[in-house]
Protein backbone atom coordinates (compact mmCIF):
# COMPACT_ATOMS: atom_id res chain seq x y z
CA UNK A 1 0.00 0.00 0.00
CA UNK A 2 1.10 2.91 -0.99
CA UNK A 3 1.09 6.18 1.85
CA UNK A 4 -0.60 8.33 -0.73
CA UNK A 5 -3.32 5.67 -0.55
CA UNK A 6 -2.64 5.24 3.11
CA UNK A 7 -3.36 8.89 4.09
CA UNK A 8 -6.56 8.97 2.44
CA UNK A 9 -7.65 6.14 4.23
CA UNK A 10 -7.43 8.80 7.13
CA UNK A 11 -8.51 11.55 5.36
CA UNK A 12 -11.98 10.23 4.03
CA UNK A 13 -15.00 12.74 5.20
CA UNK A 14 -13.50 13.24 8.41
CA UNK A 15 -17.17 14.68 10.33
CA UNK A 16 -19.01 11.77 9.32
CA UNK A 17 -16.23 9.29 9.84
CA UNK A 18 -15.94 10.43 13.61
CA UNK A 19 -19.70 10.52 13.84
CA UNK A 20 -19.84 7.17 12.62
CA UNK A 21 -17.85 5.50 14.74
CA UNK A 22 -19.40 7.31 17.54
CA UNK A 23 -22.28 4.65 16.63
CA UNK A 24 -19.66 2.19 16.78
CA UNK A 25 -18.98 2.49 20.27
CA UNK A 26 -22.37 2.75 21.61
CA UNK A 27 -22.85 -0.99 19.11
CA UNK A 28 -19.39 -2.16 21.28
CA UNK A 29 -20.50 -1.69 24.57
CA UNK A 30 -23.56 -4.23 25.37
CA UNK A 31 -21.62 -7.16 23.52
CA UNK A 32 -18.28 -6.69 24.41
CA UNK A 33 -19.88 -6.42 28.29
CA UNK A 34 -22.13 -9.86 27.19
CA UNK A 35 -19.39 -11.52 25.99
CA UNK A 36 -16.93 -10.74 29.19
CA UNK A 37 -19.10 -13.08 31.60
CA UNK A 38 -19.54 -15.42 28.56
CA UNK A 39 -15.50 -15.79 28.46
CA UNK A 40 -15.39 -15.12 32.15
CA UNK A 41 -13.69 -11.88 32.31
CA UNK A 42 -14.63 -8.71 34.01
CA UNK A 43 -16.39 -6.16 31.37
CA UNK A 44 -13.34 -3.65 32.34
CA UNK A 45 -10.91 -6.21 30.61
CA UNK A 46 -12.95 -6.55 27.82
CA UNK A 47 -13.92 -2.80 27.20
CA UNK A 48 -9.98 -1.83 27.84
CA UNK A 49 -9.27 -4.59 24.98
CA UNK A 50 -11.86 -3.61 22.52
CA UNK A 51 -10.33 0.45 23.39
CA UNK A 52 -6.67 -1.01 22.44
CA UNK A 53 -8.09 -3.46 19.58
CA UNK A 54 -9.88 -0.67 17.50
CA UNK A 55 -7.51 2.12 18.01
CA UNK A 56 -4.21 0.05 17.06
CA UNK A 57 -5.91 -1.74 14.12
CA UNK A 58 -7.04 1.27 12.79
CA UNK A 59 -3.07 2.25 12.02
CA UNK A 60 -2.59 -1.27 11.52
CA UNK A 61 -5.14 -3.19 9.95
CA UNK A 62 -5.33 -3.40 5.73
CA UNK A 63 -9.24 -3.17 5.99
CA UNK A 64 -10.48 0.59 6.52
CA UNK A 65 -14.11 1.15 8.19
CA UNK A 66 -13.88 -2.14 9.75
CA UNK A 67 -14.81 -2.34 13.58
CA UNK A 68 -13.16 -4.69 15.49
CA UNK A 69 -13.21 -5.36 19.09
CA UNK A 70 -12.88 -8.31 22.69
CA UNK A 71 -15.95 -10.51 21.47
CA UNK A 72 -17.23 -12.97 18.95
CA UNK A 73 -16.17 -16.74 18.66
CA UNK A 74 -12.46 -15.50 20.20
CA UNK A 75 -14.38 -15.38 23.71
CA UNK A 76 -16.37 -18.46 23.03
CA UNK A 77 -12.79 -20.21 23.02
CA UNK A 78 -11.14 -18.38 25.22
CA UNK A 79 -13.58 -18.85 28.40
CA UNK A 80 -12.68 -22.71 28.85
CA UNK A 81 -9.28 -21.53 29.21
CA UNK A 82 -10.27 -18.92 31.47
CA UNK A 83 -12.47 -21.26 33.60
CA UNK A 84 -10.10 -23.78 34.29
CA UNK A 85 -6.64 -22.40 34.50
CA UNK A 86 -7.90 -18.44 34.88
CA UNK A 87 -7.73 -15.44 33.12
CA UNK A 88 -3.66 -14.86 33.37
CA UNK A 89 -3.56 -17.69 31.28
CA UNK A 90 -5.85 -16.03 28.67
CA UNK A 91 -3.60 -13.29 28.83
CA UNK A 92 -0.45 -15.12 27.85
CA UNK A 93 -2.73 -17.10 25.23
CA UNK A 94 -3.52 -13.33 23.73
CA UNK A 95 0.19 -12.58 23.30
CA UNK A 96 0.85 -16.01 21.28
CA UNK A 97 -2.42 -15.90 19.46
CA UNK A 98 -1.60 -12.38 18.09
CA UNK A 99 1.97 -13.01 17.45
CA UNK A 100 0.94 -16.19 15.67
CA UNK A 101 -1.41 -13.99 13.59
CA UNK A 102 1.37 -11.80 12.59
CA UNK A 103 3.25 -15.01 11.38
CA UNK A 104 -0.10 -15.90 9.82
CA UNK A 105 0.02 -12.32 7.38
CA UNK A 106 3.48 -12.99 6.82
CA UNK A 107 2.82 -16.51 5.24
CA UNK A 108 -0.27 -15.09 2.88
CA UNK A 109 -2.48 -17.94 5.05
CA UNK A 110 -5.52 -15.76 4.33
CA UNK A 111 -5.94 -17.23 0.74
CA UNK A 112 -7.62 -20.21 2.23
CA UNK A 113 -10.29 -17.51 2.47
CA UNK A 114 -10.73 -18.46 -1.30
CA UNK A 115 -11.88 -21.71 0.11
CA UNK A 116 -15.36 -20.04 1.96
CA UNK A 117 -17.74 -20.28 -1.34
CA UNK A 118 -20.59 -17.22 -1.31
CA UNK A 119 -23.18 -19.38 0.61
CA UNK A 120 -21.04 -19.97 3.57
CA UNK A 121 -20.24 -16.28 3.48
CA UNK A 122 -24.27 -15.19 3.21
CA UNK A 123 -24.63 -18.16 6.44
CA UNK A 124 -22.47 -16.53 8.46
CA UNK A 125 -23.63 -12.79 8.03
CA UNK A 126 -27.37 -14.14 8.76
CA UNK A 127 -26.51 -16.70 11.21
CA UNK A 128 -24.88 -13.23 13.01
CA UNK A 129 -27.68 -11.25 12.30
CA UNK A 130 -30.21 -13.85 14.51
CA UNK A 131 -27.09 -14.21 16.92
CA UNK A 132 -27.03 -10.18 17.67
CA UNK A 133 -31.10 -10.06 17.77
CA UNK A 134 -31.14 -13.22 20.49
CA UNK A 135 -28.65 -11.48 22.41
CA UNK A 136 -30.76 -8.76 22.62
CA UNK A 137 -34.12 -11.18 24.08
CA UNK A 138 -32.75 -11.18 27.40
CA UNK A 139 -33.25 -7.49 28.33
CA UNK A 140 -36.91 -6.80 27.02
CA UNK A 141 -38.05 -10.28 28.99
CA UNK A 142 -39.43 -9.24 32.88
CA UNK A 143 -38.96 -5.69 32.36
CA UNK A 144 -41.77 -3.03 32.89
CA UNK A 145 -43.64 -1.60 30.31
CA UNK A 146 -41.36 1.15 30.12
CA UNK A 147 -39.01 -0.67 28.65
CA UNK A 148 -40.85 -1.78 25.69
CA UNK A 149 -42.20 2.23 25.16
CA UNK A 150 -38.14 2.87 25.51
CA UNK A 151 -37.47 0.61 22.56
CA UNK A 152 -40.41 1.28 20.04
CA UNK A 153 -39.38 5.41 20.49
CA UNK A 154 -35.45 4.39 20.10
CA UNK A 155 -36.75 2.31 16.37
CA UNK A 156 -38.83 5.35 15.68
CA UNK A 157 -36.08 7.90 16.14
CA UNK A 158 -33.40 5.62 14.10
CA UNK A 159 -35.31 4.98 11.20
CA UNK A 160 -37.54 8.15 10.82
CA UNK A 161 -35.38 10.78 12.09
CA UNK A 162 -33.00 10.25 8.86
CA UNK A 163 -35.83 10.65 6.64
CA UNK A 164 -35.76 14.72 7.62
CA UNK A 165 -32.05 14.68 8.24
CA UNK A 166 -29.03 12.72 7.94
CA UNK A 167 -26.83 15.33 9.77
CA UNK A 168 -26.24 13.39 12.79
CA UNK A 169 -26.88 9.54 12.69
CA UNK A 170 -30.12 8.82 14.15
CA UNK A 171 -28.80 6.36 16.80
CA UNK A 172 -26.77 8.98 18.59
CA UNK A 173 -29.84 10.84 18.74
CA UNK A 174 -31.48 7.90 19.99
CA UNK A 175 -28.87 7.65 22.91
CA UNK A 176 -29.35 11.04 23.75
CA UNK A 177 -33.30 11.65 23.94
CA UNK A 178 -33.70 8.70 25.46
CA UNK A 179 -31.39 9.11 28.26
CA UNK A 180 -32.56 12.44 28.93
CA UNK A 181 -36.16 11.16 29.50
CA UNK A 182 -35.25 8.43 32.01
CA UNK A 183 -32.84 11.04 33.95
CA UNK A 184 -35.69 13.62 34.17
CA UNK A 185 -38.47 11.14 34.19
CA UNK A 186 -37.06 8.40 36.56
CA UNK A 187 -38.62 4.92 35.62
CA UNK A 188 -37.99 1.20 36.28
CA UNK A 189 -35.88 0.44 33.77
CA UNK A 190 -32.56 -1.25 33.37
CA UNK A 191 -29.13 1.19 32.45
CA UNK A 192 -26.05 0.42 31.29
CA UNK A 193 -24.31 0.37 35.04
CA UNK A 194 -26.88 -2.83 35.68
CA UNK A 195 -24.48 -4.91 33.34
CA UNK A 196 -21.53 -4.86 35.22
CA UNK A 197 -18.71 -2.43 37.15
CA UNK A 198 -17.09 -0.01 34.47
CA UNK A 199 -13.90 0.79 33.91
CA UNK A 200 -13.11 4.79 35.64
CA UNK A 201 -9.37 4.84 34.80
CA UNK A 202 -6.49 4.25 32.07
CA UNK A 203 -5.03 0.97 31.03
CA UNK A 204 -1.47 -0.30 32.23
CA UNK A 205 0.80 -2.46 30.35
CA UNK A 206 1.30 -5.90 32.71
CA UNK A 207 2.76 -9.22 32.00
CA UNK A 208 0.81 -12.16 32.70
CA UNK A 209 1.60 -13.91 35.81
CA UNK A 210 2.36 -17.04 35.08
CA UNK A 211 4.55 -20.21 35.64
CA UNK A 212 7.05 -20.02 32.29
CA UNK A 213 7.57 -23.62 31.54
CA UNK A 214 6.81 -26.07 29.20
CA UNK A 215 3.97 -27.48 30.96
CA UNK A 216 2.21 -24.21 30.67
CA UNK A 217 2.88 -23.65 27.25
CA UNK A 218 1.25 -27.02 26.74
CA UNK A 219 -1.48 -25.75 28.70
CA UNK A 220 -1.79 -22.14 26.56
CA UNK A 221 -0.82 -23.07 22.94
CA UNK A 222 -4.13 -25.32 21.51
CA UNK A 223 -5.96 -22.04 22.86
CA UNK A 224 -3.83 -19.64 21.45
CA UNK A 225 -4.01 -21.63 17.75
CA UNK A 226 -7.64 -21.56 18.32
CA UNK A 227 -7.99 -17.95 19.15
CA UNK A 228 -5.57 -17.18 16.40
CA UNK A 229 -7.78 -19.19 13.95
CA UNK A 230 -10.89 -18.26 14.72
CA UNK A 231 -10.16 -14.37 15.06
CA UNK A 232 -8.50 -14.30 11.75
CA UNK A 233 -11.67 -16.17 10.20
CA UNK A 234 -14.23 -13.88 11.70
CA UNK A 235 -12.31 -11.11 10.83
CA UNK A 236 -11.34 -11.88 7.13
CA UNK A 237 -15.31 -12.59 6.97
CA UNK A 238 -16.05 -9.17 8.34
CA UNK A 239 -13.45 -7.76 6.02
CA UNK A 240 -14.93 -9.50 2.98
CA UNK A 241 -18.91 -8.09 3.46
CA UNK A 242 -17.00 -4.38 3.41
CA UNK A 243 -15.21 -5.16 0.37
CA UNK A 244 -18.64 -6.35 -0.91
CA UNK A 245 -20.55 -3.13 0.90
CA UNK A 246 -18.16 -0.25 -0.18
CA UNK A 247 -17.13 -1.79 -4.01
CA UNK A 248 -13.82 -1.68 -2.56
CA UNK A 249 -10.48 -3.73 -1.61
CA UNK A 250 -9.26 -4.67 1.42
CA UNK A 251 -6.09 -5.79 2.21
CA UNK A 252 -6.07 -9.49 3.74
CA UNK A 253 -2.40 -9.53 4.63
CA UNK A 254 -2.34 -6.42 6.17
CA UNK A 255 -5.49 -6.94 7.77
CA UNK A 256 -3.91 -10.36 9.53
CA UNK A 257 -1.07 -8.70 10.51
CA UNK A 258 -2.55 -6.03 11.85
CA UNK A 259 -4.74 -7.78 13.78
CA UNK A 260 -1.85 -9.52 15.37
CA UNK A 261 -0.38 -6.59 16.12
CA UNK A 262 -3.53 -5.34 18.03
CA UNK A 263 -3.98 -8.37 19.61
CA UNK A 264 -0.23 -8.14 20.98
CA UNK A 265 -0.85 -4.89 22.52
CA UNK A 266 -3.89 -5.82 23.92
CA UNK A 267 -2.07 -8.45 26.20
CA UNK A 268 0.29 -6.24 27.11
CA UNK A 269 -2.54 -4.33 28.05
CA UNK A 270 -4.08 -6.91 30.24
CA UNK A 271 -6.98 -7.76 28.07
CA UNK A 272 -8.80 -11.10 25.58
CA UNK A 273 -7.84 -11.39 22.06
CA UNK A 274 -10.57 -9.81 19.68
CA UNK A 275 -11.77 -9.65 16.00
CA UNK A 276 -13.81 -8.14 13.54
CA UNK A 277 -17.66 -7.86 15.01
CA UNK A 278 -19.61 -7.27 11.72
CA UNK A 279 -23.01 -6.07 13.61
CA UNK A 280 -20.72 -2.85 14.74
CA UNK A 281 -19.29 -2.52 10.94
CA UNK A 282 -22.71 -2.86 9.36
CA UNK A 283 -23.79 0.01 11.63
CA UNK A 284 -20.73 2.01 10.91
CA UNK A 285 -20.90 1.67 7.81
CA UNK A 286 -24.72 2.34 7.57
CA UNK A 287 -23.70 6.08 9.02
CA UNK A 288 -21.06 6.74 6.67
CA UNK A 289 -17.72 5.13 7.96
CA UNK A 290 -15.32 3.61 5.77
CA UNK A 291 -11.81 4.99 6.70
CA UNK A 292 -9.28 4.58 8.70
CA UNK A 293 -11.05 7.45 11.52
CA UNK A 294 -13.90 5.43 12.11
CA UNK A 295 -12.60 2.73 13.51
CA UNK A 296 -10.28 4.41 15.55
CA UNK A 297 -12.84 7.15 17.00
CA UNK A 298 -15.01 3.85 18.13
CA UNK A 299 -12.28 3.17 19.93
CA UNK A 300 -11.06 6.53 21.22
CA UNK A 301 -14.44 7.56 22.01
CA UNK A 302 -14.75 4.23 23.79
CA UNK A 303 -12.29 4.92 26.45
CA UNK A 304 -13.57 9.03 26.86
CA UNK A 305 -16.90 7.34 28.02
CA UNK A 306 -15.31 4.89 30.37
CA UNK A 307 -13.05 7.42 31.83
CA UNK A 308 -14.53 11.16 31.57
CA UNK A 309 -18.03 10.43 30.82
CA UNK A 310 -18.70 7.59 33.38
CA UNK A 311 -21.09 8.90 35.26
CA UNK A 312 -23.63 9.44 31.85
CA UNK A 313 -23.06 6.57 30.28
CA UNK A 314 -23.62 4.37 33.58
CA UNK A 315 -27.35 6.14 33.18
CA UNK A 316 -27.20 5.03 29.53
CA UNK A 317 -31.25 3.14 29.61
CA UNK A 318 -30.93 -0.39 27.88
CA UNK A 319 -33.42 -0.04 25.70
CA UNK A 320 -31.34 2.59 23.28
CA UNK A 321 -28.71 0.11 23.03
CA UNK A 322 -31.39 -2.61 22.22
CA UNK A 323 -33.18 -0.10 19.58
CA UNK A 324 -29.48 0.48 17.94
CA UNK A 325 -28.82 -3.45 17.91
CA UNK A 326 -31.97 -4.51 16.75
CA UNK A 327 -31.51 -1.94 13.70
CA UNK A 328 -28.03 -3.91 13.37
CA UNK A 329 -29.54 -6.93 12.83
CA UNK A 330 -31.87 -6.09 10.99
CA UNK A 331 -29.25 -4.31 8.85
CA UNK A 332 -27.09 -7.51 8.91
CA UNK A 333 -29.49 -9.97 7.65
CA UNK A 334 -29.25 -10.46 3.73
CA UNK A 335 -32.94 -10.68 3.45
CA UNK A 336 -32.60 -10.92 -0.48
CA UNK A 337 -31.20 -14.22 0.69
CA UNK A 338 -34.63 -15.34 1.15
CA UNK A 339 -35.60 -14.88 -2.23
CA UNK A 340 -32.60 -16.46 -3.18
CA UNK A 341 -33.69 -19.75 -2.04
CA UNK A 342 -36.25 -20.93 -4.34
CA UNK A 343 -33.49 -19.36 -7.65
CA UNK A 344 -30.58 -21.20 -6.32
CA UNK A 345 -29.40 -24.67 -7.07
CA UNK A 346 -30.98 -27.01 -4.07
CA UNK A 347 -27.26 -27.95 -2.41
CA UNK A 348 -25.91 -24.17 -2.52
CA UNK A 349 -29.05 -23.06 -0.44
CA UNK A 350 -28.76 -26.42 1.60
CA UNK A 351 -25.31 -25.01 2.46
CA UNK A 352 -26.47 -21.70 3.59
CA UNK A 353 -29.06 -22.99 5.67
CA UNK A 354 -26.60 -25.50 7.12
CA UNK A 355 -23.71 -23.09 7.96
CA UNK A 356 -26.74 -20.62 10.11
CA UNK A 357 -28.15 -23.80 11.50
CA UNK A 358 -24.61 -24.52 13.08
CA UNK A 359 -23.79 -21.41 13.99
CA UNK A 360 -26.72 -20.30 15.99
CA UNK A 361 -26.71 -23.45 17.65
CA UNK A 362 -23.27 -23.63 19.00
CA UNK A 363 -22.86 -19.99 18.83
CA UNK A 364 -19.41 -20.86 17.17
CA UNK A 365 -18.78 -18.75 13.85
CA UNK A 366 -15.78 -20.41 13.32
CA UNK A 367 -17.99 -24.11 13.60
CA UNK A 368 -20.26 -23.40 11.29
CA UNK A 369 -18.17 -21.85 8.45
CA UNK A 370 -16.07 -24.62 8.33
CA UNK A 371 -18.96 -27.47 8.42
CA UNK A 372 -20.33 -25.04 5.26
CA UNK A 373 -16.76 -25.08 3.63
CA UNK A 374 -16.68 -28.57 4.07
CA UNK A 375 -20.42 -28.79 2.50
CA UNK A 376 -19.35 -26.93 -0.44
CA UNK A 377 -16.46 -28.92 -1.41
CA UNK A 378 -18.76 -32.48 -0.85
CA UNK A 379 -21.76 -30.76 -3.12
CA UNK A 380 -18.46 -29.17 -5.14
CA UNK A 381 -17.28 -32.66 -5.75
CA UNK A 382 -20.51 -34.33 -6.47
CA UNK A 383 -21.29 -32.03 -9.13
CA UNK A 384 -17.95 -32.07 -10.73
CA UNK A 385 -18.47 -35.95 -10.56
CA UNK A 386 -21.77 -36.09 -12.22
CA UNK A 387 -19.92 -34.31 -15.16
CA UNK A 388 -17.66 -37.42 -15.97
CA UNK A 389 -18.94 -38.95 -18.75
CA UNK A 390 -17.36 -42.67 -20.56
CA UNK A 391 -19.10 -43.34 -24.19
CA UNK A 392 -18.10 -47.44 -25.12
CA UNK A 393 -18.33 -47.93 -28.68
CA UNK A 394 -17.63 -51.78 -30.40
CA UNK A 395 -16.45 -52.35 -33.31
CA UNK A 396 -15.73 -55.91 -34.72
CA UNK A 397 -13.27 -57.38 -32.15
CA UNK A 398 -12.18 -53.73 -30.76
CA UNK A 399 -13.76 -51.44 -27.85
CA UNK A 400 -13.27 -47.80 -27.73
CA UNK A 401 -13.90 -46.07 -24.52
CA UNK A 402 -14.05 -42.05 -25.02
CA UNK A 403 -13.63 -40.46 -21.85
CA UNK A 404 -14.93 -36.71 -21.13
CA UNK A 405 -15.05 -34.65 -17.96
CA UNK A 406 -12.71 -34.86 -14.55
CA UNK A 407 -11.55 -37.99 -13.26
CA UNK A 408 -10.46 -37.34 -9.45
CA UNK A 409 -10.97 -38.92 -6.18
CA UNK A 410 -14.93 -38.73 -6.44
CA UNK A 411 -15.57 -39.73 -9.66
CA UNK A 412 -12.88 -42.31 -10.53
CA UNK A 413 -15.44 -44.78 -9.94
CA UNK A 414 -17.69 -43.87 -12.40
CA UNK A 415 -14.37 -44.44 -14.76
CA UNK A 416 -13.89 -47.96 -13.27
CA UNK A 417 -17.41 -48.92 -13.60
CA UNK A 418 -17.96 -48.11 -16.74
CA UNK A 419 -15.22 -50.62 -17.95
CA UNK A 420 -16.42 -54.25 -19.08
CA UNK A 421 -13.31 -56.39 -17.94
CA UNK A 422 -15.22 -59.43 -19.36
CA UNK A 423 -15.50 -57.80 -22.76
CA UNK A 424 -14.91 -60.86 -25.32
CA UNK A 425 -12.66 -58.05 -27.44
CA UNK A 426 -9.18 -58.56 -27.93
CA UNK A 427 -8.53 -54.76 -28.61
CA UNK A 428 -9.68 -52.22 -26.24
CA UNK A 429 -8.59 -48.71 -26.39
CA UNK A 430 -8.85 -45.46 -24.29
CA UNK A 431 -9.47 -42.10 -25.55
CA UNK A 432 -8.93 -39.34 -22.76
CA UNK A 433 -8.32 -36.92 -24.66
CA UNK A 434 -11.61 -34.80 -23.48
CA UNK A 435 -10.57 -35.87 -19.90
CA UNK A 436 -8.20 -34.58 -17.13
CA UNK A 437 -7.12 -36.79 -14.54
CA UNK A 438 -6.33 -34.32 -11.42
CA UNK A 439 -4.55 -36.68 -8.15
CA UNK A 440 -3.11 -40.31 -7.46
CA UNK A 441 -6.59 -41.55 -7.04
CA UNK A 442 -7.52 -40.80 -10.89
CA UNK A 443 -3.89 -42.23 -11.78
CA UNK A 444 -3.87 -45.05 -9.64
CA UNK A 445 -7.81 -45.90 -11.15
CA UNK A 446 -6.53 -45.63 -14.53
CA UNK A 447 -3.49 -48.23 -13.97
CA UNK A 448 -6.08 -50.22 -12.21
CA UNK A 449 -8.07 -50.80 -15.47
CA UNK A 450 -5.14 -51.04 -17.79
CA UNK A 451 -3.65 -53.95 -15.39
CA UNK A 452 -6.99 -55.87 -15.30
CA UNK A 453 -7.32 -55.97 -18.82
CA UNK A 454 -3.75 -56.87 -19.60
CA UNK A 455 -3.85 -59.26 -17.42
CA UNK A 456 -6.64 -61.01 -19.37
CA UNK A 457 -4.29 -60.53 -22.46
CA UNK A 458 -6.04 -57.85 -23.83
CA UNK A 459 -4.40 -55.14 -25.86
CA UNK A 460 -4.93 -52.07 -23.94
CA UNK A 461 -3.87 -48.56 -25.85
CA UNK A 462 -4.45 -45.20 -23.35
CA UNK A 463 -4.78 -42.29 -26.48
CA UNK A 464 -4.62 -38.84 -25.95
CA UNK A 465 -1.94 -38.26 -23.16
CA UNK A 466 0.10 -35.04 -23.31
CA UNK A 467 2.44 -33.78 -20.77
CA UNK A 468 0.43 -30.56 -20.81
CA UNK A 469 -2.75 -31.95 -19.73
CA UNK A 470 -2.05 -35.30 -18.25
CA UNK A 471 1.39 -34.43 -16.85
CA UNK A 472 0.92 -36.13 -13.17
CA UNK A 473 0.19 -39.77 -15.06
CA UNK A 474 3.64 -39.41 -16.41
CA UNK A 475 5.16 -38.09 -12.99
CA UNK A 476 3.21 -41.48 -10.90
CA UNK A 477 2.63 -44.05 -13.33
CA UNK A 478 5.35 -46.72 -13.51
CA UNK A 479 3.47 -48.25 -16.42
CA UNK A 480 5.00 -47.44 -19.92
CA UNK A 481 2.15 -47.41 -21.82
CA UNK A 482 0.71 -44.30 -19.50
CA UNK A 483 3.99 -42.32 -20.53
CA UNK A 484 3.19 -42.00 -24.07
Amino acid sequence: MTFARYRAQWAYSPLREVLAGMVGTFALIPEVIAFSYIAGITPATALYASFVISVAIAITGGRPGMISGAAGSVALVAAALVHQHGAQYMLLATLLAGFMQIVFGVLRLHVLMRFVSREVRTGFVNALAILIFSAQVPQMLHVTWHTYVLIAAGLVIIYLLPKISSAIPSPLICIVILTAITMWFPMPVHTVSDLGALPTGLPSLTLPHVPWTLETLGIVLPYAIAMASVGLLESLMTAGVVDDATNTHGDPRMESSGLGISNVLVGLFGGIAGCGMIGQTVGNLRYGGQGRLSTFTAGAFLLLLMVVLHRYVAQVPMAALVAIMIMVSISTFSWTSLRELTRHPRLSSLTMLVTVAVVVATHDLAAGVAVGVLLSGVFFSWRVMGLLKVEKHTSGSADLYIVRGQVFFASADVLLDAIDFQTPSRVVAIAVNEARFWDITAVETLEKIVGKLRDRGIDVSVEGLTREQHGIIENQSEEPLLAM
